[in-house]
Formats: structure tokens, C-alpha cells, sequence
């Protein structure tokens, strides 16, 4: 019999079994054949404070200490360009994460290729990229520093409520424990009906990505991340190359996902329209599915129809760079303990508050 077992091994499960792994003995599940298999593999992995709800924020400021600790962050930057018809949606863009407006020509001798249909543009140097891999894996060694058990390619099979906890039936064999984690990314709806607890209307949302060559040839390390605006497109310099993303949430069954071709078309034109270089041929392409709760806010909290089942889903593309705070209030609440974030920011995290 297990204290804990997580189901999910994409960034909310590795992080909470290395928060509960002191705390009692922890198994974490993952249905694939290794971490971060779907969404948490494929992040644009940017840290940003000022991006989301309130409770989100909440979660990303008081990550950051750890991040810088744990060596994850990276100079980045962030940049919002809009040509005319677009500069009212990145004005609001900019004021919602506290960006600082740039003239034409400074935003240009940040971003060499953009066109003359740049109309407006703000910047902060704040923004960071997080080394997802260094994440991830040092939760997961910090798990098995504990004692924790990882098992990947054990997909929940059968999951049954027992009189001292949970039995769940997996392609590596039953396991016993006490309070069950649904860290299921897409599939935490899915995980709570097969436990007979009631969903609470999760959306997984396709987003696509393509990885293209460095526009013109350009160095584009010091590039910032360049976001359309309201969001229409993003564009991020990775390893040599840009990836470039229409940003789109299309509502999608979970599912191993992948790109949408004419989506990815049209979030390319639509980068395209904003600078100098024509988008020749991608050298890759893939797309994730980024899962959010009715009011798009993480869910943290015990489910309150079955206090041996415990909710850790909705991340929604938040889940890299707030998962310090996140799985640390999850050990807070599952071991008893005050938690260091602020009352409301929790009450805004419970599954209680969809009644």
C-alpha cells in the first residue's frame, strides 16, 4: 500500500511526486513511455510573470525563487508587435503584463526582420526561457531521492474504490494507495470518471507549432519571444531556429495531438505579414494540447465529494513555469500544513469553487 500515487508524468504529476515523495511513499504513472510525453514535452517554455488570471500570477511570482535556484531560467524577453488595425488588441496586451511601449525603430534593432507594417510595439527584458528538460528531470531525480517510484508505459487501466484508499490496475500491475493524484493533463476528466468522481468540464485545446529556419540567416539568440496581437501568433527563437505558432485553441478529445496544417498555414501568414523574410519550408511540425478548466485557473484541491482523490489539472500552457508553487501547494494541502500562498489565491484554486 502506497501513500500517494500520481497519475500523470508531464510537469504536475514529476512535481508533485518530488513534493510528497518526503512526505510518505509516492508512485507516479505515466501512460507513455517517458515524461512529458504530450503537453509538458512540448511548452514554448517561457517563464512571465504577468501572464494569466490572478491565481496564476500568484503561482508564477512564487515560483520564481525556485527557478532561479534551481539554474532553469534563461534571458529571454518578450515583445508584442501589431501593424495598425491590430495596435488596440497589443496596447491591451501590453498593459495586462506590464510592458514597456517601443518606438518602431527600437523594436526593429531588437528584431532586425520586421516590416514596415509595424505600427506599434512594446517590450520588457523580464521574460525568460525555461530549461524544460533540466525542469523536469530534476523533479524527477528529487522523487527518487525520496523514495519515490516512477513507472512509465502504465497506463490507468481500471481504477477502484477501496475501503483504505484506491486500486489501480496498470500494464506494470496493481497499485494500492491510500490518496490518488489526478495529474492527467488531457485526460483528468477521464481519470475522474474511471474513479466514479464527477468531472469538472476540462478543455483540451490544440495549439500548433512549427520550427522554421533562423529568418535571413540571422543570430537569433538575443532575439525576445514575439507574441501578435491578442495573442494571434508567437514566434520563438529555439536552438538556432524559430519556432513559429498560430496560437490557436481549438478544442480537441485528448489524443496524441499534431498539427493542423491550414491552422499552421494561417498562423504563419499571419507572422509572415509582420516581417522581411518569407517562410520557406518548416523543418518540423507538432502540436500539443493545452488543457484548461471552465475558468481556464489551474485546479488544486481535494475533491470535495471524496477527500481521497485529489485534483492537480487544468495547468493550460502555465503548468512549466508555475509548478514550484503549484506542487508545493499540493504537498501543503495533502500534508496539513499552512500553505505559504495567500487564502484567496487558494480558494481560487479549489475544485470547491465549481460548487
Amino acid at each position: 500500500m502506497r501513500d500517494f500515487l500520481i497519475i500523470g508524468g508531464g510537469i504536475a504529476g514529476v512535481s508533485a511526486a518530488a513534493r510528497l515523495a518526503p512526505l510518505g511513499a509516492v508512485t507516479l504513472t505515466e501512460a507513455e513511455d517517458h515524461l512529458a510525453y504530450h503537453a509538458s514535452g512540448r511548452s514554448a517554455a517561457l517563464f512571465e510573470e504577468s501572464y494569466g488570471k490572478p491565481a496564476t500570477i500568484a503561482l508564477n511570482r512564487a515560483s520564481r525563487a525556485w527557478h532561479e535556484a534551481a539554474g532553469v531560467l534563461s534571458p529571454r524577453g518578450l515583445m508584442v508587435v501589431a501593424d495598425a488595425a491590430g495596435r488596440e488588441a497589443a496596447e491591451a496586451d501590453a498593459a495586462a503584463m506590464g510592458l514597456t511601449p517601443l518606438a518602431p525603430e527600437e523594436a526593429r534593432a531588437l528584431v532586425p526582420i520586421l516590416n514596415d507594417r509595424l505600427a506599434w510595439a512594446a517590450h520588457s527584458p523580464a521574460a525568460q526561457d525555461i530549461d524544460t528538460d533540466r525542469l523536469v528531470q530534476g523533479f524527477a531525480r528529487e522523487a527518487r531521492a525520496h523514495g519515490g517510484e516512477i513507472l512509465t508505459g502504465a497506463r490507468a487501466e481500471r481504477i477502484v474504490r477501496t475501503p483504505r484508499g484506491w486500486a489501480v490496475a496498470t500494464p506494470k500491475g496493481e497499485i494500492e494507495a491510500r490518496l490518488l493524484v489526478n495529474a492527467a493533463g488531457a485526460w483528468v476528466d477521464e481519470i475522474a470518471r474511471m474513479a466514479g468522481i464527477a468531472p469538472l468540464g476540462f478543455v483540451p485545446m490544440r495549439r500548433s507549432m512549427a520550427r522554421i529556419a533562423a529568418p535571413g540567416g540571422h543570430d537569433l539568440r538575443a532575439w525576445p519571444m514575439l507574441f501578435g496581437p491578442g495573442e494571434s501568433w508567437y514566434a520563438k527563437p529555439d536552438a538556432g531556429a524559430l519556432l513559429v505558432s498560430p496560437a490557436e485553441e481549438d478544442p480537441a478529445e485528448p489524443h496524441d495531438a499534431w498539427a493542423d496544417d491550414m491552422v499552421l498555414a494561417e498562423g504563419l501568414a499571419r507572422y509572415e505579414a509582420m516581417v522581411t523574410e518569407p517562410v520557406t519550408r518548416p523543418i518540423a511540425t507538432w502540436a500539443g494540447l493545452r488543457t484548461f478548466a471552465p475558468d481556464r485557473v489551474l485546479v488544486i484541491g481535494f475533491a470535495p465529494q471524496d477527500p481521497a482523490f485529489f485534483w492537480l489539472g487544468g495547468q493550460g500552457g502555465y503548468g512549466m513555469q508555475s509548478s514550484p508553487a503549484a506542487s508545493r501547494l499540493a504537498a501543503d494541502l495533502i500534508g496539513g500544513r499552512p500553505p505559504e500562498l495567500d487564502a484567496a489565491t487558494v480558494a481560487a484554486l479549489s475544485p470547491a469553487r465549481f460548487g
